[in-house]
């Protein structure tokens, strides 16, 4: 029985992968930070299958101890501040956390227990500007936002370890997974339950930023998947993990609404673009220049070759399914929401 330590447990692909590892017999920890209330996020409904360690990533000491207490055989670390926009107010925070902090886990495994395995979350936000299309391992980085500096600094320092000291270091350069656990500061989620919100009549209308941005989408619960698979290898590599098809967030809108039995039709241009319920006429989706990125990530689309090919990773959840996947979730808690208001 293998022991796996989490960072970042509680968030969306924390909770997939411990699920994952429980599947798999692991004995699973999970590193929290002390709160005044104990907030188990998305692993609530297995907390008691976990073992609980509160360690800090800007705190190497605290690290250490939980890789003693640990004694773990892989180490994931998904811990970040991985919101993009937040990333302008607290580049410093930022840094600290999702850069120095894995110097810090990789000085945490070199220090108690050198062999163990250990995965990255890097970003496909590192590409940024890109340089090629699709993007792949070898496409240059032009990271354009502090979170993607960030994340690039913790990329190569992974790589730097493994070849310095003979490491089982790997990165995973996760293009954009979502689900049903993605929190609402992202603008996946923030359409899906928008668009919850405006079918049961309590909401009006979603303000986003850029609707001609790229991304490439994918379900959270198939990338934790490829994650474990980078971690079996007989030796350490650097993996694109993603769909090889970008889409719109205009599309991302479109294709959420359908699933709430709404056509969204389109008019204007740029800043003045709204959204219509083509049956109703009322605008539900305005475009606000607030959240327009200082600098704009315009297009990613990932070649992921190389997993499907050396990891023999394979994608379960296609773009519509993980749409409604979300949408459907959304409906269910807001419905919820109203009928506790109105009790």
């Amino acid at each position: 029985m293998k022991n796996a330590l989490i960072t970042g447990i509680t968030g969306q692909d924390g909770s997939y992968l411990a699920e994952l590892l429980l599947e798999k017999g692991y004995n699973v920890y999970g590193i929290m930070r002390r709160k005044s209330v104990v907030d188990y996020g998305n692993v609530d409904h297995i907390k008691d299958k976990i073992n609980f360690i509160y360690a800090d990533m800007t705190d190497v000491v605290s690290l250490i101890q939980a890789m003693k207490i640990s004694q773990a055989d892989e180490v994931y670390n998904l811990a970040a501040q991985s919101f993009v926009a937040t990333s302008w107010d607290t580049p410093l925070g930022t840094a600290d956390i999702d850069a120095l902090g894995v110097t810090n886990m990789l000085e945490a495994i070199r220090t108690v227990k050198p062999e163990a395995h250990f995965y990255q979350a890097s970003t496909s936000e590192m590409f940024g500007k890109v340089q090629a299309i699709p993007q792949d391992e070898t496409t240059p980085f032009y990271p354009r936002s502090p979170y993607g500096v960030a994340k690039l600094y913790g990329h190569w320092i992974t790589k730097n370890y493994r070849e310095s000291y003979n490491m089982f270091a790997c990165s995973g350069i996760l293009f954009n997974h979502e689900s049903e656990r993605r929190g609402k500061e992202f603008v996946t989620r923030k359409i899906t339950d928008a668009v919850a919100r405006i079918k049961l009549g309590v909401q009006d209308h979603v303000e986003l930023g850029n609707m001609d941005a790229k991304r490439d989408w994918g379900h959270s619960k198939d990338y934790v998947k490829a994650m474990w698979l980078m971690l079996q290898q007989d030796a350490p590599d650097d993996y694109v993990i993603a769909t090889n098809e970008t889409r719109t967030v205009r599309e991302f809108v479109e294709t959420a609404f359908r699933v709430a039995g709404i056509d969204v039709v389109w008019e204007g241009t740029g800043v003045d673009e709204v959204g219509k319920d083509k049956a109703t006429g009322k605008v539900i989706v305005k475009v606000n220049p607030k959240f327009f990125r200082p600098a704009e990530v315009e297009l990613l689309i990932g070649n992921p070759a190389k997993a499907d090919s050396k990891l023999g990773w394979e994608r379960q959840i296609k773009f519509p399914e993980l749409v409604e996947r979300m949408v459907k979730n959304d409906l269910a808690l807001v419905e919820k929401e109203i009928k506790a208001a109105n009790i």
